[in-house]
C-alpha cells in the first residue's frame, strides 16, 4: 500500500471515529447540564441528575448488542461496509436529539424518545469502535502497529474535545438562551460532520486481513459462536483490561462537570475548560504513546498507566477540593491527559493481537463493549450515588477508581505472549509485543 492510500485509511479511521464519539459524548455532557432539567424533571435535583445519568448508562448496556450485530457483519461481509452503517445510525440518532421537544412540551414522551435515540446511539458506537480500529491496525506495517492502532483511539478524545468546545461556546450564551435552544445546536450541526465522514470512508478499500480470510474460505458462519467457544479467555481478558480505561475516564470527563458545578462551586465554563485542556493534552500524547509501544511493548505501557491511575485517585480529589480553578485544570490534565493516554493508546492494538483475523472484529468488540458497559456507563451514576450515600465524601469515589485499577492489573497479567499463539497470521505473529 502506498503512502497516499495509508494516509487515507488513517484519516478515514480517525475522522469517522471522532464523529461517532463527538455524538456519543455530547449526550453525556448535556445530560449533566440540561437533560436533568428539561427531560428528567423531578422535584429533587439529585434524583433528576441520577435519572439523566441512568439514561447515559443505558447506551453502554446496549453497546455489546451493537458490537455483536455489527461485528457479525464486519467478520462476514467486511469492515468498510459495517463502518458506513454505524456512522449513519449514529448521525440519525444525534440529529434527532437536537429536534426533540422537552418534558414541559410533551410530558413523559420526551424522556422516552430521548432514551430511544440514546439506545440507537449505543448500537452504532457498539459496532464503530472495532471497525475503526481494525481499519487502521489491519493495514499497519508490523513495526508500526502500535502507532496505527492509536490513531482511531485519538477519535475518542477528539470527539470529546469537539463536543466540549461546542458546548463551551454555547454556555457563553445567557442561561435562558442556552437552556432553550443553545444546547441543541451541536446536535443538529453534527449532521454535516456525518456526511463528511461518509464521504471519506467511501474512498477506501477492504482491509488486507479480511481479504485474506475471504480468499482462504475461513469466514465463520456465526462469528459470535466461534468467539465464545474458542476465544472466551481472550474476551474475559479484554473485558477486565477495559475497566481501568473506561471508568476513570468518565469520572474525569463527565462526572466532574456536574460534581465541580453543584458540589464544589465552580462554574460550568470552569469545569468544561478543565476537561477541554486535558483532552488536548491526551490527544497529543496518544499517538506518541502508541509509537512508543512499538519499541517498549504494549503491556509495559499499559501497566505503568494503570498503576499510576490507582495511585492518583486520592490526590486528584484532594486537588479539586481546594476550590482553585488552576488546580482543577492541573488535576484533570494529569488524570485524563497524562495518566490515561498510555492506557487508551495501546488498548485497541493489544486486543487485536490476541484474536484471530476471522473473529477479530467480534472478539475485540465483545471485550471492549462489555467492559465499557460494566464500568464506563455506570461510572458517573455510581460516583453520584456514592456521594449521596456518604454525605458528599469523595473517599468512596477515589476507592472506586483504585478498585478499577486492580481489576485491570489482574486481567492484563494474563496477556503475556498470547499473540504468539496465532503465529503466521497478519497480526498476532511470533515476536508480537502484546
Amino acid at each position: 500500500m502506498n503512502k497516499k492510500q495509508t494516509q487515507r485509511v488513517l484519516i478515514a479511521s480517525l475522522v469517522g471515529s471522532s464523529i461517532e464519539w463527538f455524538d456519543y459524548f455530547l449526550y453525556g455532557t448535556v445530560a449533566a447540564l440540561v437533560f436533568n432539567q428539561l427531560f428528567f424533571v423531578n422535584e429533587d435535583p439529585t434524583v433528576g441528575l441520577l435519572l439523566a445519568y441512568a439514561s447515559f448508562a443505558l447506551a453502554f448496556f446496549i453497546r455489546p448488542f451493537g458490537g455483536i450485530i455489527f461485528s457479525h457483519i464486519g467478520d462476514r461481509i467486511g469492515r468498510k461496509k459495517t463502518l458506513v452503517l454505524t456512522l449513519s445510525l449514529m448521525g440519525i440518532a444525534t440529529f434527532g436529539m437536537g429536534l426533540l421537544p422537552t418534558y414541559q412540551a410533551i410530558g413523559i414522551w420526551a424522556p422516552i424518545l430521548l432514551i430511544t435515540l440514546r439506545l440507537v446511539q449505543g448500537l452504532g458506537i457498539g459496532g464503530e469502535w472495532g471497525g475503526a480500529l481494525l481499519l487502521a491496525v489491519e493495514y499497519a506495517p508490523k513495526e508500526k502497529r502500535g502507532l496505527f492502532g492509536s490513531i482511531p483511539q485519538m477519535g475518542v478524545t477528539i470527539g470529546m474535545l469537539m463536543g466540549t468546545v461546542a458546548l463551551w461556546i454555547m454556555t457563553l450564551l445567557p442561561d435562558d438562551s442556552f437552556m432553550t435552544w443553545g444546547w441543541r445546536v451541536p446536535f443538529i450541526l453534527s449532521a454535516f460532520l456525518v456526511i463528511f465522514g461518509l464521504w471519506i470512508r467511501k474512498g477506501i478499500d477492504e482491509t488486507p486481513a479480511f481479504k485474506q480470510v475471504q480468499e482462504s474460505g475461513e469466514i465463520p458462519k456465526l462469528p459470535i459462536a466461534d468467539t465464545l467457544k474458542y476465544h472466551w479467555r481472550e474476551v474475559l481478558i479484554a473485558i477486565g483490561a477495559k475497566v481501568v480505561e473506561t471508568a476513570p475516564f468518565y469520572i474525569f470527563s463527565t462526572f466532574i462537570v456536574s460534581y465541580a458545578t453543584t458540589s464544589l462551586g465552580f462554574s460550568r465554563t470552569d469545569a468544561l475548560t478543565a476537561v477541554m485542556v486535558a483532552t488536548v493534552v491526551t490527544t497529543i500524547l496518544i499517538p506518541i504513546m502508541g509509537n512508543l509501544s512499538d519499541t517498549v511493548g504494549r503491556k509495559k505501557l499499559y501497566i505503568i498507566g494503570t498503576v499510576a491511575m490507582g495511585l492518583f485517585a486520592f490526590p486528584y480529589f484532594w486537588m479539586i477540593q481546594q476550590g482553585s480553578v488552576v488546580l482543577l485544570v492541573i488535576a484533570t490534565v494529569i488524570g485524563l491527559g497524562i495518566i490515561w493516554a498510555p492506557i487508551t493508546a495501546v488498548l485497541g492494538t493489544m486486543f487485536s493481537e490476541i484474536f484471530e483475523a476471522k473473529v477479530r472484529y467480534t472478539g475485540i468488540s465483545l471485550g471492549y463493549q462489555i467492559g465499557a458497559a460494566v464500568a464506563g456507563g455506570t461510572a458517573p451514576l455510581v460516583a453520584t450515588a456514592l456521594l449521596a450515600e456518604f454525605n458528599n465524601s469523595y473517599i468512596p469515589v477515589a476507592l472506586y477508581i483504585v478498585f478499577t485499577s486492580l481489576i485491570s492489573l489482574v486481567a492484563i497479567w494474563a496477556v503475556k505472549d498470547r499473540g504468539q499463539q496465532h503465529a503466521g497470521q497478519d497480526l498476532a505473529v511470533k515476536g508480537s509485543r502484546a
